[in-house]
């Protein structure tokens, strides 16, 4: 059996008061945000807060950017996939480049191992 004074089912801050007990919410202002795929999202603010109002806001369902002008939202970013080292190095150098290195590299190994050259 479990000991202690808390009320089984209750928490920190309930109470039957509810809002007057956490005293008077600011008055609100509703913002509304659209995205590229056409999804609406209505954040609230502070009406002294309202003309800070962020220009874009992130939508929370496909997570685009999303403007307040419905009939021109902002484009979505486009993320570049992952490269790897390879994909960094092929953008750097030819063909002819890596052929020349490779050669290169091959002759110095098999200099090293006293094997034939070339």
């Amino acid at each position: 059996m479990a000991s202690g004074s808390a009320i089984r089912g209750s928490r920190v801050g309930a109470g039957p008061m509810g809002e007057a007990e956490r005293g008077d919410q600011a008055p609100r202002l509703v913002i509304s945000y659209w995205c590229a795929n056409g999804h609406e999202t209505r954040p609230s603010f502070a009406e002294e807060a309202a003309a800070e109002a962020p220009v874009t806001w992130d939508c929370p369902r496909c997570g685009f950017p999303a403007g307040q002008d419905q009939a021109n939202p902002p484009t979505p970013v486009r993320n570049e996939p992952y490269k790897t080292h390879l994909a960094y190095v092929k953008e750097r150098r030819t063909d002819e480049d890596g052929a020349a290195i490779l050669d290169e590299a091959l002759t110095a190994l098999r200099a090293r191992r006293g094997g034939p050259t070339g």
